[in-house]
Order: C-alpha cells, then structure tokens, then sequence
C-alpha cells in the first residue's frame, strides 16, 4: 500500500528508506539551559521509521531562541546533549538532521535580560509571546545592523559545525514561518533600504550568505531549507510572493542544497491563510533538487502528491505527536492514533504527551 511512499530516496548525500519525513515540531522538553536530555532521545527514537527526522528547531543563540524549554546548539554543552539523540536514532536505523533557528523579533526581551530582540527593521511581531513566566504581547525589535548580520551569520556557521560535531546526517535551515529569515525575505517585515532591503534579490541576501555557511560547515548535499511561501505568517507577509520565492527557489538552485521542504497553507493549517495560491509548482520550476511538502497530508494525499510527482517527498508533523511509528502505520495502511490532550501536551515538561504514544503492535496487545 502507498507503494510510491516507500521507495527510497536521495535527500542530497542522505539515502532516506522511504520518502515518509518527520517534520520538525517544537516541544520544549529540555533541562535547563536548553540542554537535550535522555528524554528528548527516546522521543526521537520512537520516530525513527520515518525516512529522515528534522529535529524540533533549534536555537543558534540565546540571541535567537525565545522558547521556553526549547532546545539549543550554541555550546559545547548542548552538544553533548544532543549526542544522545543521534546515537539512539541511528542505532534504532533512523537518520536525522538539525533545524537551525534564529527567531528575530519573535524573541520576547525577557528572553535577553530586557534587550529589544533582532529582526530585519525595527517592526512588532502581532499576538503574544510564550515566555518562561505566561503570556505576554510582542515588543518592537530593533533594525540589524551590518555587524549585527555578520554575528549571526557566524553563529549559524558555528551552530552546524556543533550540530556535526554532534553526530547529525545533515542540517536545515529555518526560514520559514516568521521568523528571521522570514523576516528578512517578505516585504512587509523588511523595509530596510541597504542591500538586505528593496528587490527580492536583495531580500534574499541573508538567506544566501547564511546558506553559504552552512555549505562551508557540511556541503551543499547536507544542508536543506524550510520555507513558507504562502500567505501571512506570524505578521510576516509579501505582496508579491511568486517573485519573491521564485528568487529563493533560485538561490536553492544555485547552492545545490541537498533538499528544500515547504510549509503548504492546508485545510487546517497552523500557519497563514488558506486561501492563497500554492507556490510549490513555481519552485519546482526552478529549483531541481528533491523537493518535500508539509500540509496536513492523510496517507493518501501524500501517495498522490508523490506518485504525481508534484513533490519527492512529504514531511509530517503534527501525526508524529501521536503516532511515533507513524510511517509503518501507513505502510500496513492501519489507523492513525488521535492526538490525544493537544494542545495541553505539545509543550508541558515530563514524559505525558510525548514519550507514552504506543507503537501499533503495543497498542494491538
């Protein structure tokens, strides 16, 4: 069943065991310090049937993560913590990469000892923030300056050189979603008028330089993406998104990154609008390389979009939560298990909600 799910395929330098990805997901189960711990391990364990596991995202910097109990990669400590994670994953035959993440103004300043957070211009993200101590508005970023810029691109160079040293299969870049390369790409976050600002050649600048570093730490054929070329997303917006994710697809192109993923507006998407025009065919013009769908997939959605050959591969995230053998499920076409205490669960300490999915032959005992 789904035969077209479970052919195997090359992600770049990564052989996938079937075209079935586990999309990165947010879950904030660390220690203190956004340090990794046994727990994390287990989780990612359990999951390792998919074809390949993008990790939850990651912080690059305190700079940068503004999620409670969110992991991070910016010390050595971090480090070690996630050797716990690739070690279990690939005993148990899984492979998987690091989302690398920068959230830009998304970042609370009770994150950074009240310092305003970095974005592309000096903007205010709309809703609220999670932080350690509730809920609380967005407060206005301030305009990265060109240091500013040169820093992080160094942090995410120096981010995917621990995630190697860590032992992962490859690293993507987060540009999706609202935050900072987000911020960067979409007009209606950048207003700057430097070469990071204006045309959409400029705009995607940063995405560029920081995908180039990321090359320089691992290859073109283990560095990916994640964009969101759909509709708003967290306040961030373009007026023309053909052009401009035509101008991202082509600096995916030109690097020849191993994969690119798209978070797809679906029927009950978690990010932007619904009703927007789907930009997967235009990238897929452009960019020549394998190319992965998110969007609220069923099983047979996804043999379709496969066997169509609309995309290469289809990542599934919030299924994942409830289903750690999610992709053998549907290889033998059985049941998916509801979420269950969702969203209560997605983001509480402990093991509840996160480690105690039963596989599908605990679940038939």
């Amino acid at each position: 069943m789904h035969d077209a799910l479970f052919q195997p395929i090359s992600l770049g330098a990564i052989e996938a065991k079937n075209r079935i990805l586990m999309a990165p997901l947010t879950r904030g189960r660390s220690d203190p310090g956004s340090v990794p711990n046994a727990m994390i391990a287990e989780y990612y364990r359990q999951r390792s049937d998919a074809g390949l596991i993008i990790s939850e995202a990651t912080g690059i910097s305190v700079e940068g993560l503004g999620w409670p109990a969110a992991p991070g990669v910016w010390n050595d400590v971090q480090a070690e913590g996630w050797k716990l994670t690739t070690d279990a994953v690939h005993k148990a035959g899984g492979k998987i990469v690091m989302q690398l993440w920068h959230m830009g103004r998304l970042v609370h300043p009770d994150f950074l000892g009240g310092e305003a957070p970095v974005s592309a211009s000096a903007t205010t993200a709309p809703d609220h923030a999670h932080t350690p101590t509730g809920r609380k508005p967005y407060e206005p970023a301030r305009e990265a300056t060109k240091a500013d810029i040169a820093r992080i691109i160094g942090d995410y160079a120096a981010a995917a050189q621990r995630a190697k040293d860590a032992g992962f299969d490859g690293v993507q870049l987060h540009g999706a979603n609202g935050y900072l390369i987000d911020q960067f790409l979409r007009g209606k976050t950048n207003l700057r008028t430097d070469e990071y600002g204006g045309s959409a050649q400029n705009r995607t600048r940063l995405l560029r330089e920081v995908l180039e570093a990321l090359v320089g730490v691992w290859g073109a054929d283990r560095v990916s993406v994640r964009l969101s070329p759909n509709g708003d997303s967290q306040g961030c917006d373009d007026p023309d998104p053909a052009t401009l994710f035509g101008a991202a697809a082509q600096v995916c192109q030109d690097l020849k990154l191993g994969f690119v993923e798209l978070r797809q507006p679906g029927p009950d998407g978690t990010f932007g609008a619904t009703d927007v025009p789907k930009q997967d065919a235009l990238i897929r013009s452009i960019y020549t390389g394998p190319l992965v769908l998110n969007s609220d997939y069923t099983a047979a959605q996804a043999e379709a979009d496969v066997a169509s050959g609309r995309c290469d591969a289809i990542s599934f995230g919030r299924p994942y939560i409830s289903n750690p053998d999610l992709a053998t499920r549907i290889r033998l076409g059985a049941e998916w298990a509801p979420n269950t205490n969702v969203p209560q669960s997605w983001y509480l300490p402990g093991p509840a909600g996160y480690i105690d999915y039963p596989a599908l032959e605990s679940a038939a005992a």
